[in-house]
C-alpha cells in the first residue's frame, strides 16, 4: 500500500534526513510538487541572462528562440531521466554513481559537482544581489550578504521547506514574468525582432548549448528532491513532471532575455537586473519586481546549497563508512558551503556576464560524460536493480574504484577537448568547425556508447532485482526473498 501523501503534514518541519536510504514510512508528496519545484527553479533571473546571451553574443531573436528551444528539450531530456531515478532508488543523486565509479572512485565526479554549485550559486548571489542593494538601497555587496543569510537558513530547513518555497516561487514568477511579457510587448516591436533573421551554425548551435548545458547541469541533483516521493511512484510520470516544469520555466525566462536584450541596444550586459526592472516601470512595482527576483533566486540557490552539503556528505560517507549527520553538523557544512560561494560573488560580482557564460559552458566536458555514463547504466545495463546497502560497503558488490566507470568518464571529458570553445580553453577543431562549440554532443554520445559495449562485457554481476535496506520501523516492507534479505542485512 502506497504512503498517503498525506502523510508529510507528520514529518518535522526541519529535515532529519540527509544522505541516507528515505524508508517508505517517510515517503510523500505529490508528483505536482516536481513541477512547481522545477518551474520555480527556472522562473528567475539567471535563466533570463542565458537566454539573452543568445543575443548578446550575436545570435538574431528568431534563429535564437529556436537553438534555446531544441536545447531545452534535448537537455531536459536528460536532466528528467535522473530525476525518474529519485522515487525508484530513495537516494540522493551523487549516492548512486557509487554503482558505476565505486565507493570511493565517485568522489571523482561529486567534487566536480560541488565545483559547479559554488559557481552556480555565487553567480546567482550577485544577481540577487543586485536586486536586493536596489530594494533596500544599500549596495550590491550587502545584498549579497544579505542574501545568503536567507539561504543558509532556507538551506538548514531542508527539503519540506525548499519544496514549500518552490510552489511560493512559481506563483510568483508567473506573475512577474506576465506583468514583464506585457509590459515588454508593449515597448518593443517584437515582429520586427522576428523578422531579421541571419542563420549562423555557431551563433545557433551557442543557444543550443546555453539551454542544455543550463539543464544538463540540474542532473547531479535533481533526484534529490524526488526521492521522498513513494517508491510506487511511476517513473514515466515523475520524468514529465520534473522535465516539463524545468523546460517550460527556462524557456520562458529565457524568451524574456531574448527579447529584453535585443531591444536594449547594448544596455544590457553589466546591469542586467536593473534593465529587467526598467522593463516594469518605478516606484512600488520596481521594489515588487525587485523582490521577485530575489525571491526567485532563493529557490534554485538553495537547491545548489543543499545539494553541496549532500555531496560533502556523500564524499565523507564514502571513505569514512556510514555518516550520520547532526543539525550541528548540518548547520557548519551548510556555513562553509555558502561562505565559499559568497565570497566568490563579492570578488567576482563586477566582471559577471562574461565569466558566466564560460562557466556554464566549460561545465558541459564534465557532467555530460557523467550523466550519459550514469543513465546507460541504470537505464540500459543494471535496469534499476541496484544493491542499496552495498553502497555504503567498500568491501562489497560495487567496490572501491571501478576502473570501467572512471577510464570512460576520462575519455568522455579528453575527448571533448578538441571541440570546446570557451574563454578557459579553446580546442584545435573549433575554428574549423567555424567556432561551434558542438563538445556536449560528443561528450553525451561517445562515453554513452563505449559505456554501453564494455559494460556489456565487464560490467560486475547485477543483482536479480532492486535491493533495498530492510526497514524495521517502516509501514511498508519490501517484498524480498530470503536470499535476498540476507544480502541486505549483510
Amino acid at each position: 500500500m502506497a504512503v498517503s501523501p498525506d502523510r508529510a503534514s507528520n514529518k518535522p518541519l526541519i529535515e532529519r534526513r540527509s544522505i541516507d536510504y528515505i524508508p517508505e514510512a517517510e515517503r510523500h508528496g505529490r508528483l505536482f510538487s516536481q513541477f512547481t519545484l522545477w518551474m520555480g527553479a527556472n522562473l528567475q533571473i539567471t535563466a533570463i541572462v542565458t537566454g539573452a546571451l543568445a543575443v548578446v553574443l550575436g545570435g538574431d531573436v528568431f534563429w535564437s528562440l529556436i537553438g534555446l528551444l531544441i536545447g531545452q528539450l534535448l537537455g531536459g531530456g536528460v536532466m528528467a531521466l535522473h530525476a525518474a531515478q529519485g522515487p525508484k532508488l530513495g537516494l540522493p543523486q551523487m549516492i548512486s554513481s557509487r554503482v558505476q565509479f565505486g565507493v570511493y572512485g565517485a568522489a571523482i565526479p561529486i567534487v566536480l559537482v560541488c565545483l559547479m554549485y559554488l559557481g552556480f550559486t555565487a553567480t546567482g548571489t550577485v544577481l540577487s544581489g543586485q536586486a536586493l542593494g536596489q530594494l533596500f538601497g544599500v549596495s550590491d555587496s550587502i545584498g549579497i550578504l544579505i542574501f545568503a543569510s536567507v539561504i543558509v537558513l532556507v538551506t538548514v530547513m531542508g527539503y519540506r521547506v525548499i519544496h514549500w518555497i518552490g510552489r511560493v516561487a512559481s506563483v510568483i514568477g508567473v506573475i512577474a514574468f506576465v506583468f514583464l511579457f506585457w509590459r515588454l510587448m508593449s515597448q518593443t516591436d517584437v515582429g520586427a525582432l522576428l523578422q531579421i533573421r541571419h542563420f549562423s551554425w555557431s551563433s545557433f548551435l551557442l543557444a543550443v548549448s546555453l539551454a542544455a548545458s543550463w539543464q544538463i547541469a540540474f542532473g547531479p541533483y535533481v533526484a534529490d528532491y524526488s526521492r521522498y516521493l513513494p517508491s510506487k511512484t511511476s517513473a514515466v510520470k515523475t520524468f514529465f513532471a520534473a522535465g516539463a516544469g524545468s523546460v517550460i520555466g527556462a524557456q520562458v525566462a529565457m524568451i524574456l532575455g531574448v527579447f529584453a536584450a535585443a531591444s536594449a541596444n547594448g544596455q544590457f550586459a553589466g546591469h542586467e537586473v536593473a534593465y529587467i526592472v526598467g522593463l516594469g516601470g518605478t516606484g512600488a512595482t520596481a521594489a515588487l519586481l525587485y523582490f521577485s527576483i530575489a525571491f526567485g533566486k532563493v529557490t534554485i540557490s538553495t537547491l545548489n546549497s543543499y545539494g553541496s552539503f549532500m555531496c560533502i556528505a556523500t564524499i565523507i560517507s564514502g571513505f569514512k563508512g556510514h555518516l550520520q549527520v547532526s543539525r550541528m553538523q548540518r548547520l557548519v557544512f551548510v556555513l562553509v558551503i555558502v561562505g565559499a560561494a559568497t565570497l566568490i560573488a563579492l570578488l567576482g560580482q563586477h566582471s559577471f556576464l562574461g565569466a558566466f557564460k564560460s562557466f556554464i559552458l566549460f561545465l558541459l566536458a564534465f557532467f555530460t560524460p557523467w550523466s550519459a555514463i550514469n543513465l546507460v547504466d541504470y537505464y540500459c545495463i543494471t535496469r534499476e536493480r541496484y544493491d542499496v546497502p552495498a553502497l555504503a560497503n567498500p568491501n562489497g558488490r560495487y567496490g572501491r574504484w571501478n576502473m570501467l566507470g572512471i577510464s570512460v568518464y576520462v575519455f568522455g571529458v579528453l575527448v571533448q577537448l578538441p571541440f570546446i570553445s570557451t574563454k578557459f580553453y579553446t580546442g584545435p577543431l573549433v575554428a574549423a568547425l567555424g567556432d561551434v562549440d558542438i563538445s556536449w554532443i560528443i561528450g553525451l554520445v561517445l562515453p554513452a556508447a563505449v559505456y554501453y559495449v564494455c559494460a556489456k562485457k565487464w560490467h560486475s554481476p547485477v543483482p536479480d532485482q532492486l535491493i533495498l535496506p530492510v526497514e524495521q520501523d517502516s509501514v511498508v516492507q519490501p517484498k524480498t526473498s530470503g536470499a535476498t534479505r540476507a544480502a541486505a542485512q549483510a
